[in-house]
């Protein structure tokens, strides 16, 4: 039940975050105080590949397409919208007026494949391109959001919204707004306020709700005000083995790690091994395994107890690190649990 049951919802507003926009020298400024630059004639030409460098477009792709392995039709969407906004811009130069690129978007997917690093490469680029102030990522999920009694989510919401502006708001595991089958559940709430900060701020707030698939569609069937406010839906494919083996030394590598020789097939058993069961989370999975594998590191460091130990040794996993884990048991319980894999 709407907190705002038996009276009109009270339009809600944030103002003071207001987006920036690019000067012809590439630095952002305030649309709300700062002059327009001055427009191009109408014979004038521009270089696109020096318009991109100015705001750093290609930058933040590439450490993109480095923080994140696989994800070809994710990366191809994203480069998709930051070209739109690119050009957006260089249209606002010669005075091609158009409407604002409307850019609240859907991550759909499983838990571990990216989402929320997509979700903070894209602030920064909205950011690049002026159409954000500030850049910054918050993340939230329905106990951000919704209150548990009369009067409590109206506050709670807002709160988060004012956090928000000038950034993007990211709603992991959104469909838990709305609980059709609870009629005193005050999450359509902030639905409602929702709805309306995504329509008329804009200009200073972008939306990403994110979630599994089937579940998010669920949801805008039951909230078709939410889904027409959503103009780009961005689809999170699991992880292979291989691309998850790839994961793994990258993790190790930021973490100056490695596999010795003798771990790297094990390594790969065991992710092999582990995909098969429950509540398998892609990237996730693969960051806990391996903070496992640490721990049994420094145990058999500490208990060989050696007194001829090198650098090398010290940031060397061994397959013993590895095939210790209960994953390896022919009588391990299927699906066990994270923390004693």
């Amino acid at each position: 039940m709407s907190e705002g049951a038996g009276g009109p919802s009270r339009p809600f507003s944030i103002r003071g975050s207001r987006a920036t926009v690019p000067t012809s020298g590439g630095a952002a400024e305030d649309e709300t105080d700062a002059p327009r630059a001055a427009l191009l004639p109408e014979d004038a030409v521009v270089d696109v590949q020096s318009e991109e460098a100015l705001v750093h477009t290609t930058e933040v792709l590439e450490h993109l397409d480095r923080d994140l392995v696989g994800l070809g039709p994710v990366k191809a969407r994203i480069r998709e919208i930051g070209d739109l906004l690119v050009v957006d811009g260089l249209r606002r130069r010669f005075g091609i007026e158009s409407s604002r690129p409307t850019l609240h978007m859907a991550f759909t997917g499983s838990p571990g494949t990216g989402k929320t690093t997509v979700a903070l490469r894209m602030a920064d680029l909205l950011h690049r391109l002026g159409y954000l102030a500030k850049g910054h990522l918050v993340s939230v999920t329905r106990d951000d959001l919704v209150g548990q009694y009369i009067g409590h989510t109206a506050p709670k919401t807002r709160e988060v919204l004012k956090r928000a502006m000038g950034g993007v708001l990211f709603i992991d595991e959104a469909y838990y707004l709305y609980r059709q089958d609870n009629e005193r559940d005050y999450g359509q709430e902030t639905i409602e306020i929702l709805l309306q900060v995504m329509e008329n701020e804009r200009e200073d707030l972008v939306v990403i709700l994110a979630g599994y698939k089937d579940r998010m569609d669920e949801f805008f069937s039951s909230n078709p005000g939410m889904s027409s406010r959503i103009a780009h839906h961005i689809d999170f494919p699991d992880y292979d083995l291989d691309e998850l083996v790839e994961i793994g030394a990258l993790m190790l590598a930021q973490q100056r790690y490695e596999l010795a020789p003798d771990a790297q097939q094990a390594f790969h058993d065991y992710l092999d091994r582990r995909m098969g069961q429950p509540r398998f989370a892609n990237a996730r999975s693969v960051r806990n395994a391996l903070e496992r594998a640490r721990l049994r590191q420094a145990a058999r460091i500490v208990a060989e107890a050696r007194q001829d130990l090198r650098k090398a040794d010290l940031m060397r996993i061994h397959a013993a690190d590895i095939l210790q884990s209960r994953v390896f048991d022919d009588d391990a319980t299927i699906g066990e649990t994270e923390s004693t894999g």
